[in-house]
């Protein structure tokens, strides 16, 4: 007896069995999708200089996007959030990707498939190396 037949027949007959108990699928809930997850969006702190490099490397994977709170540095010390947007910036240019200051606080970084929309009014990483 097919699947159809089985649904015919609880239609036509009020049966009330339609699938034997062997057909189910089992679901394991422990396996892990982060690990085959394609792509990652991550937030980092620039907090000093010395941030950078774990931003770097994250981005030279190929598969990060990256959210960069840059608050603290940007209250601190103005030229080293500048030296540091733009050794980010040329990470960003080298490996394809876009970068864009969202707000005041936060600037993302995308990899070379990811497109960062821009038609609305956004806080240019531009604007900040002019300060």
């Amino acid at each position: 007896m097919s699947f159809l037949d089985k649904i015919k027949g609880v239609f036509s007959s009020g049966e009330t069995e339609m699938l034997p108990k062997e057909d189910y699928i089992e679901i394991d809930l422990k396996h892990d999708l982060g690990k085959k997850a394609k792509i990652v969006a991550r937030p980092f702190m620039l907090r000093d200089f010395n941030d950078v490099d774990k931003i770097l490397e994250s981005l030279r994977e190929g598969f990060t996007i990256a959210f960069i709170d840059i608050k603290q540095l940007k209250t601190r010390d103005i030229v080293e959030l500048k030296r540091a947007i733009a050794k980010i910036k040329k990470t960003a240019d080298a490996i394809g990707g876009e970068l864009a200051g969202f707000g005041e606080n936060l600037v993302i970084v995308t990899p070379s498939f990811v497109k960062i929309y821009k038609g609305e009014k956004t806080t240019s990483i531009q604007t900040l190396e002019r300060r």
